[in-house]
């Protein structure tokens, strides 16, 4: 539920719906950071992927692909992190300044959260999960290069600007600061990329929720990391 303030156009957010989620998730993360800062709170429902809970009958009828994040707000249900924190924005932020409602603006918004979601965490885990998840003995240096390119394409798309879509933070600010934290914490070079790596001490700084966050997912995926690789 949520409290309309006498101004129409302002809405204090007293929302509360059930979050599925698995720790380590670099896209769970970006939706537990953005209900976070606009006040929306998370039932968590941990899903045990390995215990198959994503493939019981009542978790295919919210989400037939079985996957997490999976959101339910009170009957309305949906996956995909990019997806559910659009609609967490439009649907309970007080405004709409991490998602502007100007065409042109939301239009680069999106932009990003494309390239997000195909390219560079797409890329990430193109290299990463083979040899993490899947069995693989050796990372594909072939799928490295594609990984660098796309860090030389954010980094140009921050060539004089601060944030990642336009003068002011967005949820592709969010999006992005999980995947590139992610690649961080995992050895990824980040610096070889100067307007990334100032970008990336701006954003982790402007998120107030991302600390409690990172332990939650990225330093469980770290583990997870150095378990798969031998790292201590």
């Amino acid at each position: 539920m949520f409290y309309i303030h006498e101004d129409p156009h302002y809405r204090l957010t007293m929302a509360s719906m059930d979050f599925y989620y698995w720790p380590g998730s670099a896209p769970c993360m970006t939706v537990q950071m953005v209900a976070q800062d606009i006040g929306v709170k998370l039932n968590m429902k941990f899903t045990n992927l390995r215990a198959g809970d994503h493939l019981k009958p009542e978790f295919l009828k919210m989400n037939p692909q079985h996957t997490v994040p999976t959101l339910n707000d009170n009957g309305f249900c949906l996956s995909e992190s990019h997806v559910i924190i659009a609609y967490l924005v439009d649907q309970y932020a007080k405004d709409d300044s991490l998602y502007p409602k100007d065409a042109k603006k939301r239009a680069l918004v999106n932009q990003r959260l494309f390239f997000n979601v195909s390219t560079l965490y797409g890329r990430f885990s193109a290299y990463y999960y083979p040899v993490m998840f899947w069995g693989a003995k050796q990372f594909d240096p072939v799928k490295l290069k594609e990984l660098e390119t796309a860090y030389e394409f954010l980094n140009t798309f921050l060539e004089g600007q601060q944030w990642v879509a336009g003068t002011s933070m967005t949820i592709a600010d969010y999006a992005i600061l999980t995947s590139v934290s992610t690649a961080d914490a995992v050895g990824f070079n980040i610096k070889k990329y100067p307007n990334v790596d100032a970008w990336f001490k701006r954003a982790k700084t402007a998120v107030k929720s991302y600390e409690e966050n990172y332990r939650q997912h990225v330093m469980v995926f770290k583990k997870q990391y150095d378990d798969a690789t031998g790292k201590k």
